[in-house]
């Protein structure tokens, strides 16, 4: 094993940062809706705009920096051999002490699934998200075209409830799958992980 630095600190401050919009995003769309009630709807719809604007202009910031540093590589897809040997592995393997199929290092920290899971997270339940709710938002604008809002506010709901399921399986994975205690947690807060000494796969 070796103590290798892979988050750098941009990369975990807009980790964090995400993680914390994306909750708020999530407790103020339910008191929007609501189904919980903590702030009441007229501050909840307030923070939600003002969060969803902020996670906006991170995202933007975000993507300038995966492009513009080649970290946009950690997402390009592995062959389906690859994704399925991981299937096998958390649903199986882990179960059995097998071990892991995947090693990481500097440019290539997502195993397998990891980068199915993020790519789709960026290219598909963002945009829903997005689209869904800068229409919400400019509904004034477009309110004469006869497309009926209440399709808007289900499809955002729908891409709620996607990230909802994406969060919580990966707060599952990252403190349940490393070897060592909030192995992965403290990587994601020092930029340090221990890794096997092995090439990537």
């Amino acid at each position: 094993m070796q103590r290798v630095y892979l988050y750098s600190r941009f990369l975990r401050f807009w980790h964090w940062l995400q993680a914390l919009l994306v909750i708020s995003l999530l407790l103020t769309g339910f008191e929007v809706h609501g189904t919980i009630h903590l702030l009441g709807y007229e501050q909840a719809a307030d923070l939600h705009r003002l969060a969803a604007w902020t996670l906006l202009g991170l995202w933007a910031l975000a993507w300038f920096w995966h492009l513009t540093t080649g970290e946009w590589k950690q997402y390009i897809p592995s062959p389906i051999d690859r994704i399925l040997a991981m299937v096998k592995y958390y649903g199986i393997g882990i179960f059995k002490g097998e071990p892991h199929p995947f090693h990481k290092d500097r440019w290539h920290r997502h195993n397998p699934l990891q980068r199915m899971a993020y790519l789709s997270l960026h290219v598909m339940i963002g945009p829903v998200i997005w689209i869904s709710g800068l229409a919400y938002i400019f509904y004034p604008y477009w309110s004469g075209t006869g497309f009926p809002l209440g399709w808007v506010a289900l499809l955002h709901t729908l891409g709620a409830f996607l990230m909802l399921a994406f969060l919580v399986v990966h707060l599952y994975l990252a403190l349940t799958t490393s070897k060592k205690p909030f192995g992965f947690l403290k990587g994601m807060i020092t930029g340090y992980e221990e890794v096997e000494d092995e090439k990537a796969t």
